[in-house]
């Protein structure tokens, strides 16, 4: 995590470690991340936010279907978000 400067850190319950959360409280983030189940204090988190996780997966599922993202088979970094930006305009979510 170093150089991240996040307002919202949002992961999953693999990441609900004292570590973690502590370094982004740090640096002054909000932490949306569930507690894992055997945590003996459950944090509280956001849970409307963390439900938007989800549309997020989707999208990157969705643009990994593509076989020229996928594996990047663009050369240049240029062309690579050519293609992400060409792939982007049909989503249809």
């Amino acid at each position: 995590m170093a150089g991240l400067s996040v307002k919202v850190l949002i992961a999953d319950r693999g990441y609900d470690v004292n570590q973690v959360i502590d370094t982004a409280c740090a640096r002054g983030s909000k932490v949306v991340i569930p507690s894992k189940r055997s945590r003996k204090v459950v944090r509280t988190y956001d849970r409307e936010r963390y439900k938007k996780r989800h549309l997020i997966e989707n999208i990157f599922r969705w643009l990994k279907q593509w076989r020229g993202i996928a594996t990047r088979y663009a050369k240049r970094s240029d062309s690579f978000l050519a293609a992400l930006y060409l792939r982007s305009i049909f989503l249809d979510f």
